[in-house]
């Protein structure tokens, strides 16, 4: 979604900073900065780094709220001595759209998404308020073709005055697309 959101904003004339996590995707225009990361920590602070100089960000990126609190350079080998269960301890990452949204002026546009299970309308405009953003996209893992597993999704844009519109089912380009024409038309 990342990237076909960031070649949407290319075509439509803006210099994208894109920060992409550990992904096998090309893309190549003229008007996109790509910067790789690998860890949620590098993405943090790459982001943090650039938001200052953007006129908006788009956060769509689905970055774990949690790691393990410690990283085993080696591969953990089951032994004869094992039970069948490992017990991990998490940290939570540092929370990149709250971050932004905190350092958002008033002359910033801030875009989240948000995937929910339940209660999707309720959790995204809750998460769109408590995170300082103008618009939260939306989408279900109950919707079909919706969220990470293939080319289509169906999203809904919420708004910071409470509006809500549903778009119907599309291939991610089309999705990216209308989410910029919403963006441009409302704000640009």
């Amino acid at each position: 979604m990342g990237f076909a959101l960031a070649s949407q904003l290319a075509d439509a004339g803006a210099q994208v900073e894109l920060v992409a996590g550990p992904v096998s995707i090309s893309i190549s225009h003229p008007r996109i900065h790509r910067t790789d990361v690998n860890t949620a920590d590098e993405m943090f602070e790459t982001c943090i780094k650039i938001f200052p100089g953007c006129r908006g960000a788009i956060l769509s990126a689905a970055v774990a709220d949690f790691r393990p609190a410690e990283k085993s350079e080696l591969k953990i080998k089951k032994t004869d001595q094992d039970n069948d269960i490992l017990t991990l301890n998490l940290v939570k990452n540092k929370d990149i759209l709250a971050s932004l949204g905190n350092m958002k002026t008033k002359n910033q546009l801030l875009v989240g998404f948000s995937l929910e299970t339940h209660d999707e309308i309720r959790f995204a405009f809750e998460k769109l308020k408590k995170k300082n953003c103008d618009l939260m996209i939306m989408n279900s893992l109950r919707d079909e073709g919706a969220g990470f597993s293939g080319d289509t999704n169906k999203v809904t844009i919420l708004t910071a005055g409470d509006e809500s519109f549903e778009y119907p089912k599309k291939n991610k380009n089309e999705v990216a697309a209308d989410i910029v024409e919403f963006i441009i038309r409302r704000y640009f």
